[in-house]
C-alpha cells in the first residue's frame, strides 16, 4: 500500500519537469547553467510548492481522512512482501535525488550545494509521508522504509559526490501478473492499480552505465547497461498468503525471490532533438525492456525473450 503513496509522489517532480519543459530551449535537456539563474530556481520552486501542496492535500483527503487516526506510533513492516516496498522505498528516494538534482543545476546552483537539496527533498518529502503513516491507526512510521529511503538518497549522493555522474541507475520496471485475480483489493482491481500495487509484477534493477566504467579516451557507445534486478512471485498477501478469502479458496502459490540479468540503454545519454531528450530523460527511471536471464530463489532457472 505505501508505494502508491510514493508513486504519486514521485509524479509530483514529474509533473513538475512536464512544466519546465516549456522553459528549455537547449537542445539537450535540462542542460547545468555555469550561472546562477534565479529566473530558473523561482520557477522551480514555485511549481515544486505548488504541485507538493495540492498532491499532499490530496493524499491527506483521499486517502488518509478516510482511515481513524491516534498518536503517534511505530509499525514494523520490515519482513513483507520479501522486501520489495523497501526496494521501491530506495529506488523512489534515489530517482527524486537525481531529478532534483538536475534541476538545481539547471538553475546554476553549485555541485554540493545541488547533493544536498536533491537529497533533502527525496528524505523530506518521504518522511512527511511516513510521519502521516505514524499517525494512521491503519499503518504506523516505518523504521525499514525510512532506512531504504536513507539507502536510495545515499545511493544518489554519494555517486555524484565522488563520481560526478550516476555510473549506477536505480530502475524499475512492471508488468501484470496472473495474482491479481485472487486478492483485487490488496494488489489492484485495473491496469494502474495492478501496476502500482502488485509487487509480483514489479522488478527494480541496479542499472550499470558501461562507458562509465572505462578510461575517458574509450570510444566505446555512452548508452548500452547491464543491468541487475530482483524481483518476487507468488505473493498474495504482505507476510503470507491466505487459504482463502472472503470464503474463497486460494490456490497454493510458493512466495518466491528473483534474481535477473539483462541488457540495458541509457538513451538520455545520447543528445537529440529537444522533444526526444526530454522523453528519454524523463524515462531515466524505467528499465529498457530487453532480454534476461533469471535464477530464483528455488534454483531455477529462466530465460526471457523480452523481459518488462
Amino acid at each position: 500500500m505505501g508505494y502508491i503513496k510514493i508513486a504519486i509522489y514521485k509524479l509530483l517532480f514529474i509533473g513538475a519537469l512536464c512544466c519546465l519543459l516549456v522553459s528549455v530551449n537547449a537542445q539537450h535537456f535540462l542542460p547545468p547553467s555555469d550561472t546562477y539563474r534565479p529566473d530558473r530556481l523561482k520557477k522551480v520552486i514555485i511549481t515544486e510548492v505548488a504541485i507538493s501542496t495540492a498532491v499532499s492535500v490530496g493524499l491527506y483527503y483521499l486517502w488518509y481522512k478516510k482511515f481513524p487516526r491516534n498518536k503517534f506510533h511505530f509499525f514494523n513492516d520490515s519482513r513483507e512482501w520479501l522486501q520489495m516496498d523497501k526496494i521501491g522505498h530506495a529506488t523512489t528516494a534515489y530517482n527524486i535525488g537525481v531529478l532534483q538534482y538536475d534541476m538545481m543545476r539547471w538553475c546554476g546552483v553549485e555541485k554540493n550545494d545541488a547533493i544536498i537539496i536533491g537529497s533533502a527533498t527525496a528524505l523530506g518529502g518521504l518522511t512527511i509521508i511516513e510521519l502521516l503513516d505514524g499517525f494512521s491507526t491503519h499503518w504506523g512510521f516505518s523504521k525499514s522504509d525510512m532506512l531504504a529511503n536513507l539507502v536510495g538518497t545515499a545511493i544518489f549522493a554519494s555517486q555524484q559526490r565522488w563520481w560526478d555522474q550516476q555510473r549506477i541507475s536505480m530502475k524499475f520496471s512492471a508488468h501484470l501478473s496472473p495474482y491479481a485475480q485472487y486478492h483485487g483489493g490488496e494488489l489492484g482491481n485495473n491496469f494502474a492499480s495492478r501496476i502500482l500495487k502488485d509487487y509480483n509484477g514489479q522488478s527494480y534493477w541496479l542499472s550499470f552505465n558501461i562507458k562509465s566504467f572505462l578510461p575517458a579516451s574509450s570510444r566505446f557507445p555512452a548508452w548500452p547497461a547491464i543491468s541487475l534486478g530482483y524481483g518476487a512471485d507468488g505473493m498474495i498477501g504482505g507476510h503470507e498468503n491466505p487459504p482463502a478469502i472472503k470464503g474463497v479458496p486460494v490456490p497454493r502459490f510458493e512466495r518466491t525471490r528473483r534474481f535477473m540479468i539483462s541488457p540495458d540503454a541509457d538513451l538520455f545519454r545520447i543528445r537529440s532533438a529537444a522533444p526526444v531528450d526530454a522523453a528519454t530523460y524523463l524515462l531515466k527511471p524505467f528499465k529498457f525492456p530487453a532480454p534476461a536471464f533469471e535464477i530464483n530463489s528455488k534454483g531455477k532457472v529462466k530465460l526471457y525473450g523480452i523481459y518488462h
